[in-house]
């Protein structure tokens, strides 16, 4: 009988645990949305964000002086639903970034095969500590600005960066498009 209770026990516990992973990330999500003014998202995400913390919490609170363990996976829940939702958050990169590179020497090569690429870049010269530079200014959407600095730094290894988050834009150009493959291919032909 006390197995079974113990098993029991390990299973809420293991709920438990999932549940929080899931409500702490949507947290995560909700708060990435409000500073990015997403009203509708971050309502959304809110409602059932704190209705599954609701669920949780009145499993655990009438359990937890009986089965302490069951804190445990709750605290444990809640710190790896943080963990969880800052690399979900990064992996989709809602959201658009400014990048400023900033070079003393190949400033007009690296634009223009980030122009080439597709996107678009705005110069300005200026003066730095050891003489002349050239900014780059590139608004972006924030999952384009990994391939957009391996592009600069396929040209300048060690080159200067800068990125900024941007809550809003008046205008984002985006890529040229290529020709499509795969399986859109297949669907745009018929």
């Amino acid at each position: 009988m006390t197995l079974n209770f113990e098993i029991s026990t390990i299973l809420i516990g293991i709920l438990v645990f999932f549940a929080r992973v899931f409500d702490v990330s949507l947290g995560t999500f909700r708060t990435i949305s409000i500073v990015q003014g997403r009203t509708k998202i971050a309502f959304l995400l809110g409602f059932v964000e704190i209705s599954m913390w609701l669920l949780v919490l009145s499993t655990v609170l009438n359990r937890v002086m009986n089965t302490p363990i069951l804190g445990l996976f709750y605290a444990l829940g809640f710190s790896t639903g943080n963990v969880v939702g800052i690399f979900l958050e990064k992996r989709i990169a809602l959201g658009k970034s400014i990048l400023r590179v900033i070079t003393p020497q190949n400033g007009k090569k690296i634009a223009k095969l980030i122009r080439k690429s597709g996107y678009v870049v705005t110069t300005f010269q200026g003066e730095g500590k050891n003489g002349p530079v050239t900014e780059l200014c590139i608004v972006c959407q924030r999952k384009d600005l990994g391939k957009i600095l391996r592009l600069v730094q396929s040209i300048q290894k060690d080159v200067f960066y800068i990125t900024e988050q941007v809550s809003n834009v008046s205008k984002i150009y985006r890529p040229t498009m290529v020709p499509r493959t795969g399986w859109r291919a297949i669907i745009k032909k018929k």
